[in-house]
């Protein structure tokens, strides 16, 4: 997890691990996901995300950072902790499941979207999906303790897409959705009951846990 460290004169500076912009390079596709003595392997399909890869990379997958423990020009495999398929929507994968690639940020690169840490929060639960003219309209429902973490034009991870909250309610948050959004990620096959990671904003988080360790 990122350390949040102050600095003379009042900035702030992260001390980073792996980090990640919520800038989706392609869907791939789960061709295995099965148990293990110590955990699950998942084996996905992949292309993009091949390129320049070596064993011990981090590869964010629905948000998830994973470490790659094999590939080949195929695609990847990643060890699955039976805690992290309990705790996220890992838990309804299944051969043929799509699922957003990103390998994590380069600081020679762009940064596209917010600063992603790969660790999620908490699974959400899709409560409306639906075109509204030529884009969709996205409500994602959560437990009610993660409402302060949202603000309207603040950031969001779903399924480690960053996107921007259009509205929200201590119980929900709303996104809109572009056509190329849809035609790059897996979120062209969600539908209302179905579940996806979230992970909120960092600063958000700091921020809140700094004022209830004052008693603000």
């Amino acid at each position: 997890m990122p350390a949040l460290c102050g600095l003379a004169g009042g900035a702030i500076a992260f001390s980073l691990g792996a980090m990640f912009t919520g800038v989706v390079e392609e869907a791939g596709t789960v061709a295995e996901f099965a148990p293990t003595p110590r955990g699950w392997s998942l084996r996905v399909a992949a292309r993009t995300v091949l390129s320049g890869v070596a064993l011990g990379d981090s590869i964010a997958v629905n948000g998830c950072c994973l470490t790659v423990a094999e590939f080949d020009d195929a695609g990847l495999r990643f060890d699955v902790l039976e805690e992290t398929r309990r705790l996220t929507s890992f838990r309804s994968l299944a051969s043929g499941t799509a699922v957003n690639l990103e390998r994590s940020l380069r600081f020679d690169g762009k940064v596209g979207g917010h600063f992603v840490t790969g660790h999620i929060d908490v699974p959400g639960r899709v409560e409306a999906f639906e075109p509204r003219g030529a884009d969709h309209y996205l409500r994602v429902g959560f437990p009610a303790k993660y409402g302060e973490l949202v603000v309207p034009k603040g950031c969001i991870a779903i399924d480690g897409i960053s996107l921007t909250v259009a509205e929200c309610a201590p119980e929900h948050l709303a996104v809109w959705l572009i056509p190329h959004t849809l035609a790059v990620t897996n979120l062209r096959e969600r539908r209302a009951g179905d579940t996806v990671n979230l992970e909120f904003d960092l600063l958000a988080k700091h921020v809140a846990q700094l004022l209830r360790a004052r008693g603000t």
